[in-house]
């Protein structure tokens, strides 16, 4: 799938429930980022969080899989190529429900983070969602419920230390076009997605979670 992503960048980049958004805001918030803090942004994608922590003062380091998202490492998040305790904060904004091994994931980030992990991602509200999820991007692995992520935080020996959910405005066409979906698939997705469009529209339940090192 990395050349699909690497294809996609630009779509990415000037994504707008991508670039801005009350999620984006409490990802950085989180990471607590100043002059001298140090953070990796994984899975960076069009690099907003990475864009907002640099603003605030941070040093931060941005880490994907797809080259042509032209992050400062070339890495999948399940094999992050740092040392133990490398950056104060570890950040990841709506990419998780990609990962092929989340849990591996999440342990990655906490064994490079010296003080907090702070991951943002849509969460699991149906079945029938999840395959318009797929049928919309074969990439789509699965989203997860609160308790699963707080699970993998455990797995990886971080404590939760704080969390908000949030329902995201998601703008059902532009969102389809991000990933090239054919016109057949888009009738497929709008199928699946039933009523839970309104008005070219759908709210995407989100989670952040901070979590914090034993």
């Amino acid at each position: 799938m990395t050349d699909v992503w690497s294809n996609r960048a630009d779509a990415y980049r000037t994504s707008a429930i991508h670039s801005e958004g009350p999620d984006l805001d409490l990802v950085v918030a989180w990471c607590e980022p100043a002059a001298g803090v140090t953070v990796l942004d994984v899975a960076t994608g069009g690099g907003h969080v990475a864009r907002r922590l640099r603003e605030a003062g941070a040093t931060v380091v941005t880490v994907d899989p797809a080259p042509g998202m032209a992050a400062d490492t070339t890495a999948p998040a399940e094999a992050l190529p740092f040392a133990d305790a490398s950056f104060d904060s570890v950040a990841c904004r709506v990419a998780a429900h990609h990962f092929s091994d989340v849990v591996t994931a999440v342990r990655e980030m906490a064994r490079v983070a010296k003080h907090r992990v702070v991951i943002c991602d849509n969460t699991f509200v149906s079945e029938s969602s999840e395959e318009a999820d797929r049928v919309r991007d074969p990439s789509h692995v699965r989203n997860y419920s609160a308790p699963e992520w707080h699970s993998f935080f455990e797995l990886a020996g971080l404590e939760v230390a704080d969390e908000q959910f949030m329902q995201r405005p998601l703008e059902i066409q532009p969102w389809l076009d991000r990933t090239g979906t054919s016109l057949e698939d888009q009738a497929r997705v709008r199928e699946l997605l039933g009523d839970r469009i309104e008005d070219g529209w759908m709210q995407l339940p989100t989670l952040v979670v901070k979590g914090v090192k034993k």
